[in-house]
């Protein structure tokens, strides 16, 4: 990432949660005589970090998709920044997703296309906007996830896996959206990558003050970064609260993903402060055996 960019915001709090942006009301989402979502209720709090957890198939992804308008629930409403998709017109709808950002699973880059083209992307859909002022805005936004100007012209093909993220991230953030969503963004990075881009998150998380809703199954992204976590299952939301809080709703799920060795683990870099409000059997020794 850009050492400026974390050294301007390594002081700066982090952004202050407010009132909701994204209201998930009693949404069934059915395929054919598939269950996915039954009556789930969910809010996404304005500046917070929410993760989804979840098993597979427990419909984080399908979940995400419906708030940003990509698919629609068979009963229920989702309203997301004021506005419900059901009763939007084209005009509102398309000026909403100008104020979201999205980094799928494994960059989701177009193939055809070079970094530059990726990036700027974004910014020719809008229309009208002169190539040279584009060119600046792909620039910045390269810098602002810690990538050479030199890489430009490089294909997809010719990146890394952690490049390739760092790209996807930044075409997310090219129109400087209110909300982020990321599917798995640490997926499929060796360990010092993923720090890395742990922290890009958070930095820019602190740097354009953004709402980030992140889908993940790994433990360590998701106690380094949330703010609250939304646990699925049983077709519904479980429990939507800070990690320490979650962990102590006795579900067989949560147990199983939060109390493995694994878990306990994760949990141990929580914060002090938030680390002694976890309840007694996650400070336990995990139980020997496979890790979870």
């Amino acid at each position: 990432m850009s050492a400026t960019l974390a050294s301007a915001v390594r002081d700066k709090p982090t952004p202050v949660t407010a009132e909701p942006v994204i209201e998930v009301v009693d949404v069934t989402k059915r395929y054919g005589r598939t269950v996915i979502h039954e009556h789930l209720n969910l809010e996404v709090r304005r500046g917070e970090i929410l993760a989804l957890l979840g098993g597979s198939g427990s419909g984080k992804t399908t979940l995400v998709r419906q708030m940003l308008g990509l698919e629609s629930p068979t009963s229920g409403t989702i309203r997301v920044l004021g506005d419900e998709w059901a009763n939007m017109d084209e005009d509102t709808a398309r000026i909403l997703r100008t104020r979201s950002g999205m980094m799928f699973q494994q960059g989701a880059l177009f193939s055809s296309l070079s970094v530059y083209d990726n990036i700027a992307q974004p910014f020719r859909e809008l229309g009208k906007i002169p190539e040279d002022l584009i060119r600046e805005f792909v620039m910045l936004k390269l810098e602002m996830v810690g990538l050479s100007c030199k890489n430009m012209s490089k294909m997809p093909s010719a990146l890394s896996g952690g490049m390739i993220k760092r790209v996807g991230i930044a075409r997310a953030i090219a129109l400087e959206p209110e909300l982020l969503f990321l599917d798995e963004p640490t997926a499929g990075l060796d360990p010092k990558a993923s720090d890395e881009f742990v922290d890009l998150i958070a930095t820019l998380h602190r740097a354009l003050g953004l709402t980030v809703v992140l889908v993940t199954h790994d433990l360590d992204t998701m106690v380094a970064l949330s703010t609250r976590v939304a646990v699925l299952a049983d077709r519904r939301v479980l429990v939507a609260a800070p990690v320490e809080e979650a962990v102590a709703v006795d579900h067989p799920f949560i147990r199983e993903y939060f109390l493995g060795r694994r878990g306990r683990r994760a949990l141990q870099a929580l914060p002090p402060e938030r680390r002694a409000k976890l309840p007694a059997t996650a400070l336990e020794d995990a139980p020997c055996g496979p890790a979870l």
